[in-house]
């Protein structure tokens, strides 16, 4: 394997590129001679024989070839039309990509009655599910691996015979076994908070369930505008704000001297949550790789403050068991919030009310940076922004109905050159945010280019004293210490604990990582071990966490270890070039194929099914 690897690594004659990471010379190799390398290693690794004296093909130096014959204009031009259209098809996300229920790849499972030995299922004849377990094991996938980590871990395994690593916990006569000491140590703990409820969801899909504080707010706002309209003198008023501390709002008492809160306002039964935000680490609210699993490898690693993915405020009030699942919190995360997205204020002021009475959070974040148009056009996300008389009354709504703090993600803005976060921020210190982070891009540029942090060190000046953290381009500590020389309170950090989640780590203790390829499958070892948990161990939770874990493998393979770098630190707009790594594990995991990825996850998980498709959520890769 080594010589091989040497052999690969010796036909590269690689001349560095704009915008390419900059990695010592001798690791350097081509892509005919990395995948071929990769290639014929994965099926050594299986028993596949392998000719002794097949070489990786050889790239051909482009400068011995001979010119290629020109072209009339005509057909230069549609070349290039020809290679402009290739280049928008594979940029950008699968929009349109198809989303296969993980319980397409089991035909036909146990029957959850004989799961939880409930006795006679109810339905009779008429379930389509197995009742014979002698039957059900012939038919069922083959077990994945000799030890179960829940079974471990807990002490029993609430999949039982479903479950893929079943021969760990099941006797010879098909009963399930169980720890008792580990049962015992678990019992009366909740791991998990914020689940929904089947009574909460029947009374939210009956709209039963009650409003009280938001129906207030609410009411006082139409009586405001009410009032407005209604005056007959031409006086104008640009007050709108509904809440009673409102100076146009007549008090109703006779006071003298100044008026007070206390003048117009009952104390509340509990004294609104303090949060302190500062010098703290955050993790972005991921969308698909920000999930639970997720956020506890980041835990580990020293995160300080996490947040649910972006949860739209309509789906949780029709009481949609998947938007749900977003607010789901472990007993790991000691700083936890949700974020919230919406364009109005009547459903946001009730989904926070709700979220207040239902669930267990230190905050509530309001999205009005995420740039996709589904979102956009219909004036959430980034286009709070531009609504600012909405985005007023959704922070005060929010604020009135809430006992814990009310935070805000934001853009620069909507358009590139034309940055208006500075006029907002000095008026969300007036309606009431906790919390402002600054994700220092625009709608238009999404991720390209560089984060603007000198505008970002502007905000936060502005924003004092309220806390404003810092987001963007941050992938190792010396850019975190750049980051707090611009003023700002904390830094959040995204696409950077995708590619490399010891990055908290790495910040804390100031220094950098060169993580061995062992160590990061250790990592997604644990965190497929935490998905089993999460999702389950039977084929459906397994094959939930491997589409997840195929995900994350799409920003990991980034990373280039840091003894292979030529200049320290890595940079999160520089590409990889091809290279070979330290061993093959170093090598397979820096493959930006998804195949590659599929042979990651099948270290872990197991085969993947025949009728196995995965097309990852970026459009460079995919796998049928």
């Amino acid at each position: 394997m080594e010589a091989s690897a040497k052999d690969a690594t010796e036909t590269a004659t690689h001349v560095a590129v704009k915008g390419e990471a900059a990695i010592k010379q001798e690791f350097i190799t081509t892509k005919d001679a990395f995948h071929g390398f990769l290639d014929s290693e994965w099926q050594g690794s299986k028993g596949e024989k392998a000719s002794e004296n097949e070489t990786p093909q050889e790239k051909k130096d482009p400068s011995v070839d001979e010119p290629e014959c020109k072209k009339s204009k005509l057909d230069h031009e549609d070349v290039k039309k020809t290679e402009k259209q290739d280049k928008k098809r594979f940029r950008g996300q699968n929009k349109s990509r198809p989303h296969i229920k993980p319980t397409t790849y089991e035909e036909k499972r146990l029957c959850l009655s004989v799961i939880q030995k409930n006795g006679e299922c109810k339905f009779g004849d008429k379930c389509i599910f197995y009742h014979d377990v002698a039957e059900y094991l012939a038919n069922k996938p083959a077990d994945i691996g000799e030890r179960c980590y829940l079974y471990d871990t807990f002490g029993k395994c609430e999949y039982g015979l479903a479950c893929r690593f079943a021969t760990a916990h099941t006797t010879a006569d098909f009963k399930t076994m169980e720890k008792e000491e580990l049962v015992k140590a678990y019992e009366g703990r909740t791991l998990v908070k914020n689940s929904l409820s089947k009574d909460l969801q029947y009374r939210l899909r009956k709209r039963s369930v009650t409003f009280k504080k938001s129906e207030e707010y609410l009411k006082m706002l139409s009586d405001n505008k009410d009032k407005k309209e209604q005056q007959s003198n031409g006086k104008t008023q640009n007050c709108f704000c509904p809440l009673p501390t409102c100076p146009d709002i007549q008090p109703p008492v006779k006071t003298v001297g100044p008026l007070t809160d206390a003048d117009v306002i009952k104390l509340r039964p509990c004294e609104k949550k303090k949060v302190d935000f500062k010098d703290k680490l955050y993790l972005a609210p991921l969308t698909t790789c920000g999930n639970l699993p997720f956020r506890r490898v980041c835990k580990r690693f020293g995160a300080d403050i996490t947040c649910g993915e972006m949860a739209m405020c309509t789906n949780l009030l029709q009481g949609h068991q998947s938007e749900w699942a977003l607010l789901k919190r472990h007993e790991s995360e000691d700083l936890f919030g949700v974020q919230v997205e919406g364009c109005f204020p009547d459903t946001m002021t009730r989904c926070a009310e709700l979220i207040n009475n239902y669930t267990d959070v230190d905050f509530v974040d309001i999205n009005s940076g995420c740039p996709i148009d589904l979102v956009y056009k219909k004036g959430g996300g980034c286009g709070l922004m531009t609504r600012t008389r909405k985005f007023e009354q959704i922070i005060k709504g929010m604020n009135y109905v809430l006992d814990v703090p009310v935070t805000v993600k934001i853009r620069t803005g909507v358009q590139e050159k034309s940055n208006i976060a500075h006029k907002l921020i000095g008026e969300m210190k007036n309606w009431g945010v906790s919390m402002v982070t600054l994700h220092g891009r625009s709608r238009e540029q999404r991720y390209t280019k560089l984060a603007d942090w000198d505008y970002i060190s502007t905000c936060a000046k502005l924003a004092d004293p309220v806390p404003l953290f810092g987001n963007g381009d941050i992938l190792s500590y010396e850019d975190a210490v750049k980051a707090k020389e611009t003023g700002v309170s904390g830094i959040m950090i995204a696409r950077g604990a995708l590619i490399k989640p010891w990055i908290f780590t790495e910040i804390k203790e100031s220094r950098h990582w060169d993580v061995s390829s062992s160590e990061r499958l250790d990592i997604l070892r644990d965190f497929t071990n935490f998905g089993l948990e999460h999702w389950g161990s039977d084929t459906r939770g397994v094959e939930k966490t491997r589409n997840f874990l195929l995900e994350w493998l799409s920003f990991m393979c980034r990373y280039i270890p840091v003894g292979l770098l030529e200049r320290v630190p890595q940079k999160i707009n520089e590409r990889p070039p091809y290279y070979m790594g330290r061993n093959y594990l170093e090598s397979l995991m820096a493959s930006q194929n998804v195949d590659d990825w599929i042979r990651i996850s099948e270290m872990l998980l197991g085969p993947v099914p025949k009728n196995f498709n995965f097309l990852p959520k970026h459009k460079a890769n995919s796998y049928k």
